[in-house]
């Protein structure tokens, strides 16, 4: 499904042209909505084709800490939606709090799979063939706890409700620290999946199964790839293919300025998150310059 990148990349480039401040206190809200009038509309959306689109809240907490979180499932024909012949797509924001563009991505991505928006100089037919095919699940903001922080003036919060960082929560290497290991923005939780959000996000990936899951994250140009948790990419024709495809990505979309490889090789960060799922992951980061918005994967 390598065609269908260019659309999540055409869907990010459209997305907003935002201009920078020296002082952003107040969240502008002309460029982000608030996290909780954001998913209003993303059920609204839902409601309003229910013929493509469904919604689930799931719910869970441990130790006096609760979470919640929203799942779209995106099907063309909602019939079909379980049927395990369709090429599976996991797409998931808002990892971090302060990563608000992320969550913009989401709807906007969401309203054009509704149709409610459409991207210029896409071919309508060909995309649907495409789509038809396909099973999406989006989930628009991970964190919607540490987003709330953020909303309340804590602007750099990037962990979840009690602290976290979800992004160091998985169970590959739990716990390792890096050289330039921050205490604060990197506690990795009491244990692998502590926390409820990561509880969640695994068991959606282990009973969705996908065939490519998408994490969005905003705040640098880079194009990655497995591996997150080591300083290497794999071996062999699939990864071969995946850096050629993000190479293809760099050169039409991003003007050749993106870092491409693995998260852990390519920045010499690791990042502790990726199960042992038959999945390829795939980063995606966008970055908001003066004058335009650019996307890298």
């Amino acid at each position: 499904m390598a065609s269908l990148l260019p659309f999540f990349i055409f869907a990010s480039l459209s997305l907003v042209n935002a201009k920078s401040n020296s002082t952003f206190t107040p969240i502008n809200r002309d460029l982000y909505h608030s996290s909780a009038d954001l998913l209003e509309q993303i059920k609204a959306l839902v409601h309003r084709h229910p013929d493509k689109l469904t919604v689930e809240t799931i719910k869970t907490g441990n130790r006096g800490y609760k979470a919640e979180m929203s799942v779209v499932t995106y099907c063309r024909s909602r019939k079909e939606a379980d049927d395990r012949t369709k090429f599976r797509i996991l797409l998931s924001f808002g990892q971090h709090g302060r990563e608000l563009i992320t969550t913009e991505l989401a709807f906007r991505i969401l309203s054009i799979l509704s149709e409610e928006q459409f991207l210029p100089d896409v071919d309508a037919a060909s995309l649907n063939n495409i789509l038809d095919k396909l099973v999406i699940k989006v989930v628009p903001m991970e964190n919607v706890n540490g987003r709330k922080l953020v909303e309340g003036g804590d602007l750099c919060e990037r962990r979840n409700g009690r602290g976290v960082d979800l992004n160091r929560n998985w169970s590959v290497d739990w716990g390792k620290k890096e050289k330039d290991y921050d205490p604060y923005e990197e506690n990795p939780g009491t244990g692998p999946f502590s926390e409820p959000e990561t509880q969640i996000m695994r068991k959606l990936a282990l009973t969705f199964d996908p065939h490519i899951w998408v994490n969005v994250h905003s705040g640098m140009e880079a194009l990655f790839m497995p591996y997150d948790h080591r300083n290497t990419t794999p071996d062999g024709a699939p990864s071969e293919q995946m850096r050629s495809l993000l190479s293809k990505l760099n050169n039409v979309h991003c003007h050749k300025r993106c870092m491409i490889g693995s998260g852990g090789g390519s920045v010499g960060f690791v990042l502790l998150k990726t199960e042992n799922l038959s999945i390829q992951n795939l980063l995606l980061s966008i970055f908001s310059r003066e004058t335009t918005t650019i996307v890298v994967s």
